[in-house]
């Protein structure tokens, strides 16, 4: 099926004139012309069409989308489930806004003029966290219930940090690392273990100032913290692996980082939710480990072996993971049944 110039551009919500300059650019060509010579797109163009806007929206501009796109480094799934998450957080923030707006409009109907302080929180909207979290949720997490005690904990580890940044310590240092690990095992209890509530704070962090102000804590520190705790990992990596493969991890180790903390809290999901480990949707989530544990252990099964006994012999390699034994286990059942059928395959 192939739809006209106009009839795309009315169902998109942009002008003929926005398309043609898509094609001037390279951004998007239609696939064909009519007899008329009027443009026209498939399936594919008006996917490449959604992506486009898509990241616009995300603040990219034309020449940044265009390589984005020629890089394949997003695909369309991917992308999708961003706008997905998107949605989810502007939902949530709409509705924890409408359920406030509707208990004051309920006071005022009854002739119960809200309290200052009901006033004042829907003027904050209505609290930061919020804006991320809904009730249920904020009720599961330590730093939202117990703000004062654990604010006070929090501003102890960040003077500690500053101080250790002011100083010029080493991520080796042993200071800082002793940091890391107790800055790490605080982050885990008070995001209730759950990696989901990570990522929304990693969010928070990265858009809003007053997050920043607040707990004092800076890109900077945040990434000295990071490399730190990495650190207290690398050390001990460092009594299993030969020096070529040592060499190796640690050059690799901060590659696909990031990645970790979504995966997870997908992990966390499945396990939660009882996805059975032979399904495709666990076989994905089991390569996608893979890939990221390969990222810094390499492909070959007696160094990955090596990682394996570590996990095992070490208890302070678990730390910092958000991996609970439930969500191991069912991990490990995904990725044995993958391997199963990789060496079924190959044997073939």
């Amino acid at each position: 099926m192939l739809i006209q110039v106009g009839e795309l551009a009315k169902r998109a919500g942009i002008t003929v004139r926005t398309l043609h300059h898509y094609e001037q650019t390279g951004l998007l060509l239609p696939s064909a012309r009519s007899e008329a010579g009027y443009r026209l797109y498939n399936l594919r163009d008006v996917q490449r069409l959604h992506m486009i806007q898509a990241l616009a929206k995300a603040g990219l501009e034309l020449a940044e989308i265009r390589d984005f796109l020629e890089k394949e480094s997003l695909s369309l799934a991917e992308l999708l489930d961003a706008q997905i998450t998107l949605l989810e957080k502007q939902a949530r923030s709409i509705t924890t806004l409408r359920d406030r707006l509707v208990d004051l409009r309920t006071g005022l109907s009854a002739d119960e003029d809200p309290d200052l302080e009901s006033w004042l929180q829907t003027l904050e909207l209505m609290n930061m966290y919020d804006r991320w979290f809904s009730k249920e949720e904020l009720q599961q997490l330590p730093f939202a219930v117990q703000k004062e005690e654990l604010g006070v904990i929090w501003s102890g580890l960040v003077a500690e940090a500053k101080a250790l940044l002011e100083q010029h310590a080493d991520v080796s240092d042993p200071r800082a690392m002793d940091l890391a690990t107790r800055w790490m095992v605080r982050l885990e209890q008070d995001t209730a273990g759950k990696p989901e509530f990570l990522t929304r704070l990693n969010e928070m962090h990265s858009v809003e100032p007053q997050m920043r102000q607040q707990t004092g804590i800076t890109a900077e520190m945040t990434d000295y913290i990071t490399r730190a705790f990495a650190e207290t990992k690398l050390v001990i990596w460092q009594n299993y692996l030969s020096p070529d493969e040592m060499a190796f991890t640690r050059a690799h180790y901060f590659d696909r980082m990031m990645e970790w903390p979504p995966l997870v809290a997908k992990l966390h999901q499945a396990q939660r939710e009882r996805l059975e480990p032979s399904s495709e949707e666990a076989q994905k989530l089991a390569e996608n480990w893979l890939a990221l544990f390969q990222s810094y252990a390499g492909t070959d099964p007696a160094t990955q072996q090596k990682f394996r006994v570590a996990m095992q012999q070490e208890p302070h390699l678990m730390k910092g993971t958000w991996m609970t034994p439930a969500v191991l286990e069912w991990l490990q059942q995904a990725i044995g049944i993958m391997m199963q059928r990789r060496m079924s395959v190959q044997g073939r």
